[in-house]
């Protein structure tokens, strides 16, 4: 053990602050592997921290056994190595297990499909290199320690270092490494960290030739092929992929539309139809909150590209539109591909944080504001609503997207409309054609709503005219039931996930559906 490399102590303790800071590297890098497939929420996070505490608690345990049995460091550096190859395969294969694992469980369940599958795939991609990084702290301690009378100062230092790690690990990846390279280079980055360590521990003892020959080699081929990993890998062309602080982000073109998207298998976010016409979503059934108003004054919360923005300003001239977006970089996609003018300011911030320091007041407020599968808990709730009322003009009307029908008593919708009644008397919802998502309406009172067909038909643009019609003919006060959210108990992300679980049911009902009756050949040409 005493090799010249680890006389001083100083290898055992960076590698303490290393291999710590690769640990949250990993997690960190974890939750965006997984959020294009499985969102980036509470309940996927929730999976990520334990999958990786369990890893590391097994490790500690085997670890201190390895450390007893036999304290040769080679065999700790050896494990690093390992890791570290693990880590760096990811990019590389670990969309493809992903993708089987999900595909497999689409076959063998019909329920909770997404959060078996994020927990049956962060088993698979992230317990190997974990389980090896746990072995560390215990190994450590042993090489490191020369008596019992220091042993808890040491241990204390270990602590430390490896603590001091962790932190770096948790703040580099998420402002740095990842908005700069992607993921991919993230985990490229950090498992080369930790293949140094073990590399350098070997080159100082003249040992494992082969293996570092090997190693290296791996690596390498492991950089070559997954540096420009994409989690859509069945998409050929892509106008823009990349990431931001808090998204995976897309952007698809072709000759009539440009489209924008957050997550890879959950829906269009924003789109343009190039031609001027509507875009068949729910930005256009949104339009009904204008219309109620004739234009005026445009406040939208979660502003995405900017869909409803333009057409606010293409149907309604005299109008004026601020957008709120929390994401720096969907602002700089919403310029350049979808050409949002730059005479329609948007505001990089949180809607609920910008409407609290906001003293202004808007003719329509949108609150279009998704984290993946559902509404920021802060903007679904009571005191958020409130907030909304508040900053509304007399006559004014608020637009919410409800981004999921659901079905079962006590689902988001009704939450979400129990929540909105007890702040607005007025309230109309629409289902969108063709979409899961469902428009709601409200106002502080009923004859503001109930003015839209007599405006519908006076609008002069025939192709709106027509929908908006079809709204007010469509549109219903919805059941006021339920139990409403609020800033202590929203519990939003396991009622969004309920829903989609019934969504992808549904959907793939129809698929087995084909399938019973076509076989493969009919699957492969309804998909």
């Amino acid at each position: 053990m005493e090799t010249g490399l680890l006389k001083s102590k100083t290898y055992l303790y960076a590698t303490a602050f290393f291999s710590g800071m690769a640990v949250m590297a990993v997690e960190i890098g974890a939750s965006r592997l997984l959020a294009p497939y499985f969102s980036a929420s509470q309940i996927v996070w929730t999976i990520i921290i334990g999958v990786i505490m369990i890893a590391l608690a097994l490790g500690n345990i085997w670890g201190g056994r390895l450390a007893d049995r036999d304290p040769d460091p080679a065999h700790l550096y050896r494990r690093l190595i390992f890791a570290a190859l693990w880590i760096a395969a990811i990019p590389v294969l670990g969309k493809y297990v992903i993708a089987l694992i999900s595909g497999l469980l689409i076959v063998a369940i019909e329920t909770n499909l997404l959060i078996a599958a994020a927990f049956l795939s962060c088993l698979a991609v992230f317990v190997f290199p974990l389980l090896l990084l746990g072995t560390v702290t215990p190994s450590l301690v042993k090489y490191a320690t020369d008596s019992l009378d220091e042993n808890g100062r040491v241990v204390g230092n270990l602590g430390a270092f490896n603590t001091a790690g962790s932190i770096i690990g948790t703040f580099l990846p998420t402002f740095v490494t990842i908005p700069a390279a992607g993921t991919a280079a993230t985990f490229l980055i950090f498992a080369g960290v930790l293949l140094m360590l073990g590399l350098g521990y070997y080159f100082a003892t003249g040992t494992e030739k082969r293996l570092r020959t090997l190693s290296l080699l791996v690596y390498l081929a492991c950089a070559l092929l997954g540096a420009n990993s994409s989690p859509a890998f069945w998409e050929t062309a892509l106008a823009y992929e990349g990431e931001s602080v808090y998204n995976y982000l897309q952007v698809k073109d072709d000759e009539k539309t440009t489209t924008f998207s957050t997550s890879v298998m959950f829906s269009v976010q924003s789109k343009r139809v190039k031609d001027g016409s509507l875009t068949g979503m729910y930005f256009d059934y949104a339009l009904a909150a204008p219309t109620l108003t004739k234009g005026g004054n445009v406040l939208i919360l979660g502003m995405g590209t900017g869909t409803f923005a333009e057409q606010c300003r293409r149907y309604f001239p005299s109008s004026s539109a601020l957008g709120v977006e929390i994401d720096e970089k969907i602002i700089a996609l919403s310029r350049k591909y979808f050409e949002l003018p730059e005479e329609i300011p948007v505001v990089a911030y949180d809607g609920r944080a910008y409407l609290q320091m906001d003293k202004n007041r808007y003719d329509v407020i949108m609150v279009d504001a998704f984290r993946d599968i559902t509404i920021p808990f802060q903007m679904s709730s009571v005191e958020f609503f409130r907030l909304v009322e508040q900053h509304l003009a007399p006559g004014g009307v608020m637009a919410v997207n409800l981004n999921m029908r659901a079905g079962g008593a006590g689902n988001i919708n009704e939450r979400l409309i129990a929540t909105i009644a007890a702040v607005f008397p007025a309230i109309r919802t629409v289902a969108v054609e063709n979409g899961t998502n469902l428009a709601l309406f409200a106002a502080r009172d009923e004859a503001t709503l109930d003015k839209l067909p007599q405006l519908a038909s006076k609008l002069q643009d025939n192709e709106l005219s027509a929908l908006m019609r079809r709204v007010a003919a469509n549109w219903q006060s919805p059941a006021r039931i339920g139990e409403p959210l609020t800033d202590d108990k929203a519990p939003v992300e396991p009622l969004g996930m309920r829903a989609l679980d019934g969504i992808i049911r549904e959907e793939l009902q129809y698929y087995k559906g084909i399938y019973r009756r076509e076989g493969f050949e009919g699957l492969k040409n309804a998909l």
